[in-house]
């Protein structure tokens, strides 16, 4: 499977497990011109933009580790312009990082860190 193909799956895995905890999915790759979100979703008054990290077991490093303090602010800006423009400035605001793995049985790993970063 290709990276390319790995990351989508992913991307796809992490929805299903928010959707699961009652989250509603509102955009999945949302693209402006600050970046890419790859899950934004709401739970009552709570808006979570999720950045999924998709790798192999065995790498170097945990999946989250990607996630560096460059990507951190590409994220935060392009969420920024996503609630400049669907008017939601008076909803709280979560960043998760999703790490996902493929397991060897074809199931995946799915470990959410909550608040993973703040919004400067």
């Amino acid at each position: 499977m290709s990276d390319k193909l790995l990351g989508k799956k992913g991307e796809a895995v992490a929805a299903r497990y928010y959707l699961n905890q009652g989250y509603t999915l509102l955009e999945h790759n949302y693209q402006c011109r600050l970046g890419e979100l790859d899950l934004i979703l709401q739970k009552q008054e709570l808006l979570v933009f999720a950045e999924v990290k998709t790798r192999r077991p065995g790498g170097l490093g945990t999946p989250a580790e990607a996630v560096n303090t460059a990507k951190q602010r590409r994220v935060v800006q392009a969420a920024k312009y996503y609630i400049s423009r669907t008017q939601t400035e008076e909803t709280a605001v979560r960043f998760d990082v999703v790490e996902v793995q493929p397991l060897p049985n074809g199931g995946w790993s799915v470990h959410c860190i909550p608040n993973a970063f703040l919004c400067e």
